[in-house]
This record gives C-alpha cells, structure tokens and sequence, in this order.
C-alpha cells in the first residue's frame, strides 16, 4: 500500500496489541516526528497479515482532496462513501484536529466495533476537551523524533552511509537530530533550515491558531531562553529579572501559560524534582529538556557542541521513550541527575557526564567524586548507574557504568 516506508518497531510494538481493539488509538508527538509514517506502517502490516485493502479507510486530512472536511457532517459523510460490505474496518484518520467537534463521530464508529487510529496536533489531543469526550475509549501512543538506534537503522534502510565509527555518527546525530525528514539532506544547513521550518510551524499551527498569543516578543523570548538553557535548573524568577532588564514587561501567569504553550506543543519537556527524603515531588527548579537534540542548533548560530547538556538531553529522551517515569533526584543539598521508575515500580539511580576522565589525575578525582557522592547518600537498595561516553568502564562502589553509546543501541541496559 505504502511504498518505502521504515516501521519503527520501538513504536509498532506497543500498539500491536491493539490492531483489532474499538479502543481509539491516539499517536501523538511534536510535529514531523514520524506520526503519520507509523500510521502507514500498521496499515502496511495489516495488509501483509491478510486484512484486505477494502478493510482499510485512510483520510489524511491535510492532504489535496481532503482538506474540505471541516465539520463532523462531512467527516462522516467520507467514511461513509468509503464504506463497503464488509465485517470489519480500520478507520486511519491523520491530523483529525482539522475538523471540529469530531468526538462524537469518532465514538461512533469506535461503538460499531470499528478499530481507530488517530494522529493530529498536539495542543488539541492533549487537551482537557479531548480527554473529556472520549475518556475510556482512548490511549495515548506518544512518539518521539528518531532515537539514535532508529537514526542509523533508518539510514541503512535508505541507502545512507554509515560510518564505522559511532562516535562520529553521534555526534553528528547531535547536531542532525532525529526528525525523520532530515536524512533525505546531505548537509547540517539545509537540515537545520529545515527543523526551524518545523518550530515555526508548530507556533504558527499549534500555539498561535489555537490561542490568542497576547505579546509574541515575549513568547518568543520565553522560547528561546528554555530552548538555550535546556538540562540546566529552571527558575521562574531569574527568567522574569532577564526579561524585565531586557525591557519586556509581563506577569509571571503569562509566562507560566507560554511554557505550558511549548510543553504542549512538544517542543519541550518538563522534569521535576523529587526529594528523597521528604519523599515529596517538588515544583521548582524544574529542568526542561528539548523533544530533539538539534532544536538548540537549527536555533542558534553556534554548533559547538557542549556534549553534557547534549547527553543529558538524549539520555532523557531514551528513558522517556522506553515509558520510564522520570524525575530529578534531590538528596539534601546533592542532586542526582534522573531518578527512573519503571512499569514495574522499580527505581534506578541516574548520574549523566560525559566522560570521568578529566585533564589530570586530581581533575579526574574531583569528577569521580562529584558524580559518585550523591548515590552514597541513597539507603534503599535500587541499583545505580553512571552513564557517560567513556569506552572504557570505571566500576566503584557498586555503581554500574555505562557507555553511552551502548546503551542507545541497546547492548547494554538499565
């Protein structure tokens, strides 16, 4: 059905369980992540696993002949004209946020038995309004840009060199990035013009359609101070003095409602704090993590790499993709960097550097300390891990230590 199409297993395989279910199946993710070719890989599976094309009902809706479906009218009139005579459909709908109040439709066809696959945009999937209407009948599949194993996996798929050596392959996917589209350019410049494309658009179609945006100079202020200070201590407050020198007058409620504008729209993710020892979560000095690493550089005009933000940056996106729950460890006045709880409900101790071996001896001691001291602190009997990309492994004190590298490609794992 679909030609030259990479499935991501990562993602295909969660939702497999569900291919026959009338629960809706709701892919969401930043735009241009990859939600619409993971559609077209489950139709491309069905196909192969014997369901007949007639089964299948696909409406892109932001494509030529489809565009003019606005209303839960017209929605439900194509379907209907797509229909046949047979026992069983597959409804796949992408970008459903074009036509309004397209719940009642949606559960409509979910109570015939139909099994329904959505993609749209972010800001309107995760709203309460959604979740409302179709509360039961629905589960989140959330996607991300292309990890690192995906980004040479789907490198080979398309005939793209891969070099031997994976550090130079990370790092260029540190300054690439893992939208999909951007494999199809040779060069760093076309592919950051790209991905700014893509941030634009998200505030033009995502932020700025769905919400009257009351002073933009100070949304776009507000946007580039997270995306320049990801994996570092966020306050509120020093983001507001920065503002106020910089002449931008605003409240602090309207700068809270513009992060939660880019949370929403995925191009950031927030982190909390998690105190140990009062066991309680706490709501400042958050860190904020970019959906994808190349953000920061398709934003600014410096590509030096600074490869601690970076890694820090990736390992969340990892933990996060493989459904960790995922929070900053505060153990009195140390900090851990992740604390990471699994569907299971165990935890695991994280620490992030990028590399243990510092210019000298005495330098690489004060780095062992500093990375090490906070899990000394940590009683229970959770394991703990130094992920850092170091080739060679530096085993103290019971923490395991991880090549970054290895980790990302699946041979080694927390």
């Amino acid at each position: 059905m679909f030609k030259n199409i990479y499935p991501r297993e990562k993602y295909l395989k969660k939702i497999r369980p569900f291919y026959d279910s009338d629960i809706i199946k709701v892919i969401t993710g930043i735009r241009r992540c990859g939600k619409s070719c993971i559609m077209k890989a489950i139709m491309n599976e069905l196909l192969s696993n014997g369901i007949d094309e007639s089964q299948i009902i696909y409406i892109p809706l932001d494509r030529r002949g489809y565009k003019n479906i606005k209303s839960p009218e017209a929605l439900e009139a194509k379907i209907e004209s797509m229909l046949g005579n047979e026992e069983k459909y597959y409804l796949f709908i992408d970008e459903i946020q074009n036509v309004s109040a397209f719940e009642s439709v949606i559960h409509a066809y979910a109570e015939e038995g139909y099994s329904i696959f959505l993609t749209g945009s972010n800001s309107y999937l995760l709203s309460d309004e959604i979740s409302t209407k179709l509360t039961g009948r629905y589960l989140n599949f959330e996607t991300f840009t292309l990890d690192f194993a995906e980004y040479l996996d789907m490198k080979k798929f398309f005939g793209k060199k891969v070099n031997q050596d994976m550090y130079v392959e990370f790092e260029e996917y540190l300054l690439n990035g893992g939208f999909p589209k951007t494999l199809e350019f040779d060069d760093v410049q076309t592919r950051q013009t790209y991905t700014r494309g893509i941030i634009s658009e998200i505030f033009e179609k995502d932020v700025k359609a769905r919400k009257r945006i009351s002073n933009v100079p100070v949304y776009e202020r507000v946007q580039s101070f997270l995306l320049n200070n990801y994996s570092a201590p966020f306050s509120l407050n020093n983001l507001l003095e920065c503002l106020e020198k910089e002449g931008y007058k605003t409240k602090a409620s309207t700068v809270r409602g513009y992060i939660e504008d880019l949370k929403k729209a995925k191009i950031v993710y927030e982190c909390n704090r998690f105190d140990l020892k009062s066991k309680k979560s706490l709501k400042r000095d958050q860190k904020y993590y970019l959906s994808d690493p190349a953000i920061y550089f398709a934003m600014n005009t410096d590509n030096r790499l600074s490869f601690g933000p970076s890694l820090e940056n990736i390992v969340y996106l990892y933990l996060a993709s493989h459904d960790y729950q995922i929070s900053i460890g505060k153990i009195g006045k140390l900090e851990c960097d992740f604390i990471a709880r699994n569907k299971s409900g165990e935890y695991a101790y994280i620490q992030v550097v990028y590399t243990l071996q510092g210019e000298s001896m005495k330098a690489t001691e004060r780095i062992k300390e500093r990375e090490y001291r906070p899990f000394r602190d940590i009683r229970d009997g959770y394991p703990r891990y130094i992920i850092s990309l170091d080739k060679f492994r530096d085993q103290q004190e019971g923490v395991h230590h991880i090549n970054a590298i290895d980790l990302f490609l699946g041979e080694k794992t927390i």
